[in-house]
């Protein structure tokens, strides 16, 4: 720019900084609104493919006259294993078998200058000072004096020593590296502090049981009764988990507050409603769907319990490896069911036909194992919050499909029930989320509060008005 003066090209240049800062958070914001757009599809597709999926095996069991839920069940969850061959398309799993990723692992920790440790109680132990060397030099009265009285100051002989914790350490490496060396670890960080396989293994093996049953009530509850009522009453899952995880608190938010005793209340007296309004169903069964529905529910519970118990972050549990063991371990251990239920009775062995063979092989892949990732893909794209949310329109969902496919007519004391159960899911939902809210006893606070003052206000308002009456 020749003739313009220094100043003009400096802010012409602060111009172009500004204006490409603004086009750069521009394009983030547009980003991430596509991102939410997009996981908010898939999220509603979902919705839509488990409520397909809960109707072709209502279908199933009814119409096709194949009424095997262990079967359905076993077949379905057995489809998990499809998961494990990430091991031969995804690069990181494959790492962690040949063990490459545990060696980089173990370099990244080694050149870390933080101490990987657990964390303990105090340590005490000796300080070691260093000597000073002593320096003869000639110095007034006043100087002699200043360093005796400086020398005159003790220090404690032992220093308290913390270790730092293992879950704060690699966090305080991280933001103690540069960019560049952040990128040339990038594929170490990612997968830094998650579980090993052999640890996914083993808890996959001690879950996969509580997961069978819980689907097997599930199935069980479909065989009986409606599919909107099994998911009304399926959705107080997150009620239980409210309930199950202030009994066994897994940390300090767990704590039970005014606010989740509402919410149980709530969808207990929606649950009795809509269990009522199943009583009437012609062949009598109507009742012990609801009850299947209830306990697949408290099983789901326990499940999401006990694994917050043995996980505490969820970043740290590889979720597709997860259940991809838990298909193995269902495939592998639970085959002798077929046998107890076909001798005792309770379910007669028998292959499908070849078309409901094709049903449920397209159940299991489209509305078990294709669902499960789409539905971990849309929390990935928006939240884990809005994906819970997500779940709560299969409610409306079923409902209509009953009403459209099946010609089921629901009485008042259905809709009268689902109503408070609808809301405590998404009350369950935000309490779940946001662990310290407690809106309940805010609220009361509030009003406490308001009365307060008010009282205040009268008692100073009677005062001065009996103060300026005249007496006789």
């Amino acid at each position: 720019l020749n003739g313009v003066p220094v100043q003009s090209g400096v802010s012409v240049q602060m111009v172009w900084v500004f204006i490409m800062n603004r086009m750069g958070s521009q394009g983030s914001t547009v980003a991430q609104r596509r991102r939410m757009a997009l996981g908010v599809i898939i999220l509603l597709l979902v919705d839509v493919i488990w409520v397909a999926s809960s109707e072709l095996t209502s279908y199933i069991f009814k119409r096709q006259e194949y009424n095997k839920p262990f079967f359905s069940t076993f077949t379905k969850t057995s489809m998990f294993v499809l998961y494990l061959l990430g091991f031969l398309l995804w690069r990181p799993w494959r790492q962690q078998c040949t063990g490459t990723l545990g060696g980089r692992h173990a370099a990244f920790r080694d050149s870390s200058s933080l101490t990987f440790f657990l964390q303990s109680e105090p340590l005490y132990v000796p300080v070691k000072f260093q000597d000073l060397p002593t320096e003869q030099t000639n110095c007034t009265n006043a100087d002699c004096d200043s360093t005796s009285k400086k020398q005159r100051v003790r220090f404690s002989n032992i220093m308290e020593v913390r270790q730092l914790p293992s879950t704060q350490a690699l966090e305080a490496k991280l933001s103690r590296m540069s960019y560049p060396a952040a990128k040339d670890h990038e594929s170490v960080l990612r997968t830094v502090g998650k579980l090993t396989v052999t640890d996914v293994a083993k808890i996959s093996f001690f879950f996969c049981f509580v997961w069978f049953l819980a689907n097997l009530s599930y199935q069980e509850a479909l065989s009986d009764t409606q599919v909107a009522i099994v998911n009304i009453l399926s959705s107080t899952s997150g009620l239980f988990t409210l309930i199950l995880a202030s009994i066994f608190p897994s940390n300090s938010s767990d704590r039970f507050t005014l606010s989740k005793l509402l919410a149980v209340a709530l969808s207990m007296g929606g649950v009795a409603l809509v269990s009522f309004s199943s009583m009437d169903s012609p062949d009598g069964k109507g009742a012990i769907g609801s009850l299947w529905s209830l306990a697949g529910a408290a099983l789901y519970a326990v499940y999401i319990v006990m694994i917050k118990r043995k996980v505490d972050r969820e970043d740290k549990l590889d979720i597709p490896m997860f259940f991809g063991f838990v298909g193995l371990f269902n495939l592998l251990l639970l085959w002798p069911g077929f046998l107890v239920l076909h001798y005792t009775g309770f379910e007669a062995f028998e292959l499908p036909s070849k078309l409901v063979w094709t049903y449920i092989l397209i159940n299991g892949l489209i509305g078990t194992v294709l669902s499960e990732f789409l539905w971990l893909w849309g929390c990935f794209l928006t939240s884990s919050l809005i994906g819970t949310l997500a779940l709560s329109l299969t409610i409306p969902l079923s409902i209509i499909a009953d009403m459209c496919m099946q010609k089921v007519r629901f009485s008042w004391l259905f809709f009268a029930g689902a109503v408070p159960v609808f809301l405590s899911f998404f009350i369950a939902a935000l309490l779940c989320h946001y662990n310290n809210w407690d809106p309940a006893m805010v609220g009361i606070r509030r009003v406490f509060a308001f009365f307060c003052r008010s009282k205040h206000r009268l008692q100073r308002y009677w005062e001065n008005h009996l103060l300026h009456i005249p007496f006789h």
